[in-house]
This record gives structure tokens, C-alpha cells and sequence, in this order.
């Protein structure tokens, strides 16, 4: 699942093959940026910021989002792609290679001057050279709902998902539900810190130091299974902000009170 470690890794692995390249090959096939055209432009960076991807061609940026499914995969010029063409969402290729993005939820290009409007409203990335852990504690602390909701908005701290949300909670013993103002959110997102850097560049995002498959959560996707530590059952739920945005969440009724 892409999180904002995912987004890392995909920005700099995109930005060693990009940068300084001129576009000799740009389509976006979302109807409000087709008729866009940045061949003969030169790829300035490609950078994270939460869950987003900005990729600077010239003086304009191209915006994705990755959401559940998406991925920018690499290609050598003129390669047989190893999806479907009918999941393509944008292609950036030069002469030696075409990024191609696929399954994109979101894909804009705005000026480069107006990244704000894309990206302005998240909150403090703890991936960010610029991280500022007591503006995102204090934007928490001051969310009236459960700090699974809390965690997840990404207005609060930019990066964190679902699956990030139910690891940092079970090793900090938080259930999902507890008020945000009710936790020690100091903590909470040192810890997250630390783990999401430590899995910015691991191949498999691990939350137990095992990246064995069916190794590396302690309770997501663990629904039903035994606690890790004590062998009590996994549960299963659903938090939100309202009935239509409830993600899953999963806990120990033992380790998290």
C-alpha cells in the first residue's frame, strides 16, 4: 500500500533517472491535462511531499497521487511495458528512459509557482528536511476525534496511512478509538518518525524488524490471528470521519487499552 515511505522511495528512484533529462516524450491521458505538452523541457526534480509526487519539468509541475494502487514504474527507452496500456495515466520518457504512471488517482499540471494549491493544506512530513514534530502534535492535540482519524488526516501529518496508523497504535498500546487529546501524541509521532524513516528505504515496509512475508505487522491485515506478544485474537473495526471515509482498523484488546 503506498505511504508516504512508498512516495519517497518511488520521488528519488524517478529523480536519479530524471533529473537534468530533457522530455522528449510527455502524455497525460486524464482529460483536463491531455492537451498538455512539456517535450523539449528539462526534468528540474522530482520530490515526496506526504502521499504526493511533484515532478518539476521546466517551470511547471506534474501532480500525482498514488491512492491504493498506483505506481510509477521505470522503462528503458522503447521497452515493452509489463502492464496493460488501458492503466497508463501519464508518460514522461526521455532518450533514455520513460517514467510511466500507472493506475494514478490524481494527475494535474499546475506552474510550478502553484504547488501550493495542490499540496498547502497538508501538514508537517516527517520525511521532510523541514519536519516540525510540535506543529504536528499541536494539529492532533487540537483534532476532536479519535486519534486513528487524527493520524490518518493528512492536514495534521502528511504521510501516515492506514497501515502506519494501526502498527504506531498497537506499539504505543493506544486503542483506535481513544480521543486524540487523551494520548501522548509526543511520542506517538516520535515513533512514527523514526519507523517511517527507517522504512523510507527498505524494499518491504516492516513495523516487527522482520521482512519476511506475513512477518512484518503486528496486527494489520491480522484480523482473527493471534496477538503477537500475548495470543490474544486480533480485532477488526471501522474509524472515519464520517460514514463514508471509514477505513479498517485493527488492534490487541489486550496490548492497546
Amino acid at each position: 500500500m503506498p505511504e508516504g515511505d512508498t512516495v519517497y522511495r518511488t520521488a528519488h528512484r524517478l529523480d536519479d533517472a530524471l533529473h537534468g533529462r530533457t522530455v522528449t516524450r510527455f502524455d497525460i491521458r486524464v482529460p483536463r491535462a491531455a492537451t498538455v505538452d512539456l517535450t523539449g523541457q528539462t526534468v528540474q526534480h522530482v520530490v515526496p511531499r506526504g502521499k504526493h509526487l511533484l515532478m518539476r519539468i521546466g517551470e511547471f509541475t506534474l501532480h500525482s497521487h498514488l491512492r491504493m494502487e498506483g505506481a510509477w514504474l521505470l522503462y528503458r527507452a522503447g521497452e515493452k511495458w509489463r502492464h496493460p496500456a488501458f492503466k497508463v495515466r501519464a508518460i514522461v520518457g526521455t532518450a533514455q528512459q520513460d517514467a510511466v504512471g500507472i493506475d494514478l488517482a490524481e494527475v494535474k499540471v499546475v506552474a510550478t509557482r502553484d504547488e501550493q494549491q495542490l499540496v498547502g493544506h497538508l501538514g508537517p512530513d516527517p520525511l521532510s528536511e523541514t519536519w516540525d514534530a510540535a506543529d504536528a502534535a499541536a494539529r492532533i492535540r487540537a483534532d476532536g476525534r479519535s486519534i486513528h482519524v487524527a493520524l490518518l488526516d493528512q492536514r495534521n501529518v502528511a504521510g501516515f496511512g492506514n497501515e502506519y496508523a494501526a502498527e504506531l497504535l498497537f506499539l504505543r498500546g493506544v486503542l483506535p478509538e481513544t480521543p486524540a487529546a487523551d494520548v501522548d501524541v509526543d511520542a506517538l509521532l516520535d515513533l512514527g518518525a523514526r519507523t517511517i524513516v527507517a522504512n523510507r528505504n527498505r524494499v518491504v515496509r516492516t513495523f516487527t524488524g522482520d521482512s519476511r512475508r506475513g512477518r512484518s505487522t503486528w496486527v494489520y491485515g491480522r484480523a482473527g490471528r493471534p496477538c503477537r506478544r500475548c495470543s490474544t485474537l486480533i480485532q477488526r473495526g471501522a474509524l472515519g470521519a464520517d460514514p463514508t471515509h471509514e477505513r479498517v482498523t485493527f488492534w490487541c484488546p489486550n496490548c492497546q487499552r
